[in-house]
C-alpha cells in the first residue's frame, strides 16, 4: 500500500511525497482511513511508529471541507493536546510540514516561554492548536481561547498525560469542548485509568493496535555489563572509538544528566543537557545544536526525551536503565525511525540486573550481552539496590509550569490588619 491509496488530497499527498515517504507505516496505514471516515479512534501506538502523521494527515483531510470562523479572537478547529513542550513542538512541526499547501494555521502554546506572543497569535485566529494542559488552561483562563467550535479533538500520549499527573486538567478541558466532535487518543500503554479516561469520552471508538511494548525490528539492541563507577569512561571510549557524531544518552536524574554532561566536556566531547528544569530557550537551544551536528551527544532525562523526533538518529545509550520497563521502549525509538536502522546501547551495572530482567520480560526476549575488553565488571560490585531505592517508585507526574495554581481556601484565614482596616 501507498500514500496514494489513503484517499489523501492532491495537496496533502504532494506534501508527503516532499518529505520522501512512499509507503505509510502500520499505525498510518491503519488509522488514516478510519478517522476519514469519521470515526472516533482508541489507538495504542507508542513513539517512533509514525503515529503523528497518522492523525494529522487525515484531521488536515477533513478540515479542508470546512472554512474556519474568523469572527472570534480564538476559534479552534481542531486541537491536540500533548503531556510535554518537546512533544507539542514535534506535532506542530508535523502539521507545518503536511498542512503547507493547505490555507490552514495552525499554532503551537505551552508554558516555560513568554505567553503574550501566544496570544497574539491567537489572535489572528488558528484553525488548530497544539497544546500542553497547563498553558491551555491559562490562556482559556484569561478569555485568549474559545474551545466551543472543537470539530477534532486528538489526546497524543495519554499514558504519559497520567503518570504527569494531569488527569484533571484533561477533565476541565473536555467539558469546555462541544458534544459534537471526533475524538482520538493516543497511547502506548492501556491501563485501567486509561480505559476509564477513553471511555468517558469516545463514542464507539475504533480501535488500532501497532507494536504495543514492542521494541522497533530495525533497531539493533546490545547491553555492555559494566562496574558502575565506570559507566563515563566507557561511554566516553564507545564515543571515540566509534567516531560517533550523534548520539542521545539517558539518565534517571536531572541532577545525573547535569553531571555527565560536564564530565563528557572535560573527556573532549561536546555535550548538552535536556531537562524539565532548563528553561524553554534553552531547550530548544541545546536540541537545535545537536540536530545541526555542533554537540555530539544529547544526554536526557525521559519526560525530556518524550516526543523528541531526530531524523535518523544513529544511537541511543541508556546509561541507566529506567525503573519503568515501558519507558526503555520509548527511549529507543528514538532510533530506527521512518525505515532507518538505529543502534540501542545500555550500559548496566550488577545493581540494575533486575530492571533489566523486567525489560527483557516485558519485550519478550533476551538482549545480547557485551563486555567490552578493558572495561570488565568487578566481581565484588553490589547486586541489590540498597532498601530505600527498592522500594520507592518513580514519579513521573511533573506539573506543566504553564498550569494554574489551585487558589487557596480562604474559609481558615483571617484578614489582616490592613484589610480590617479597609473593611471598616
Amino acid at each position: 500500500m501507498t500514500f496514494d491509496d489513503l484517499g489523501l488530497s492532491a495537496e496533502l499527498l504532494r506534501a508527503v511525497s516532499d518529505q520522501g515517504y512512499t509507503t505509510p507505516t502500520p499505525v498510518q496505514e491503519k488509522s488514516i482511513p478510519v478517522v476519514i471516515a469519521g470515526h472516533d479512534v482508541l489507538a495504542g501506538a507508542q513513539t517512533g511508529t509514525g503515529k503523528t502523521a497518522g492523525f494529522t494527515l487525515p484531521m488536515l483531510q477533513l478540515m479542508q471541507k470546512t472554512h474556519p470562523e474568523r469572527h472570534r479572537k480564538c476559534v479552534i478547529r481542531a486541537l491536540v493536546l500533548t503531556p510535554t513542550r518537546e512533544l507539542a513542538a514535534q506535532v506542530g512541526e508535523s502539521i507545518a510540514t503536511y498542512g503547507k499547501y493547505l490555507p490552514i494555521r495552525s499554532t503551537v502554546v505551552f508554558g516555560g516561554v513568554g505567553i503574550n506572543p501566544q496570544i497574539q497569535k491567537l489572535n489572528r485566529g488558528v484553525d488548530i492548536l497544539v497544546a500542553t494542559p497547563g498553558r491551555l488552561l491559562d490562556l482559556i483562563g484569561q478569555r485568549k481561547c474559545d474551545l466551543s467550535h472543537v470539530e477534532f479533538f486528538v489526546l497524543d500520549e495519554a499514558d504519559r498525560m497520567l503518570d504527569m499527573g494531569f488527569i484533571h486538567d484533561i477533565r476541565k478541558v473536555l467539558k469546555l469542548l462541544p458534544q459534537k466532535r471526533q475524538n482520538l487518543l493516543f497511547s502506548a500503554t492501556f491501563s485501567e485509568e486509561i480505559k476509564q479516561l477513553a471511555s468517558g469520552f469516545l463514542r464507539s471508538p475504533v480501535f488500532v493496535e501497532v507494536a504495543r511494548n514492542e521494541t522497533a525490528h530495525q533497531v539493533t539492541q546490545v547491553v555492555h555489563p559494566v562496574t558502575k563507577s565506570r559507566k563515563r569512561d566507557l561511554l566516553s571510549h564507545l564515543i571515540k572509538e566509534g567516531d560517533w557524531k550523534q548520539v542521545l544518552v539517558f539518565t534517571k536524574t536531572k541532577h545525573g544528566a547535569n553531571r555527565l554532561t560536564t564530565q563528557l566536556e572535560s573527556d573532549g566531547i561536546q555535550a548538552a543537557a535536556i531537562h524539565g528544569n532548563k528553561s524553554q530557550t534553552a531547550r530548544t537551544k541545546a536540541l537545535a545544536a545537536f540536530k545541526a551536528g555542533d554537540v555530539r551527544v544529547l544526554v536526557a532525562t525521559d519526560i525530556a526525551a518524550r516526543g523528541l523526533d531526530i531524523d535518523q538518529l544513529p544511537h541511543v545509550v541508556n546509561f541507566e536503565l529506567p525503573n519503568v520497563s515501558e519507558d526503555y521502549v520509548h527511549r529507543i525509538g528514538r532510533t530506527g525511525r521512518a525505515g532507518n536502522t538505529g543502534e540501542s546501547l545500555s550500559l548496566v551495572s550488577a545493581d540494575e540486573k533486575k530492571l533489566l530482567a523486567d525489560i527483557e520480560r516485558l519485550i519478550k526476549k533476551a538482549i545480547p550481552k557485551v563486555v567490552i575488553p578493558g572495561f570488565e565488571p568487578g566481581e565484588n560490585e553490589p547486586t541489590e539496590l540498597p532498601k530505600q531505592q527498592q522500594r520507592r517508585k518513580p514519579d513521573h507526574r511533573r506539573h506543566d509550569p504553564s498550569s494554574p495554581r489551585k487558589p487557596h481556601s480562604n474559609r481558615s484565614r483571617r484578614p489582616g490588619k490592613g484589610a480590617r482596616a479597609a473593611a471598616k
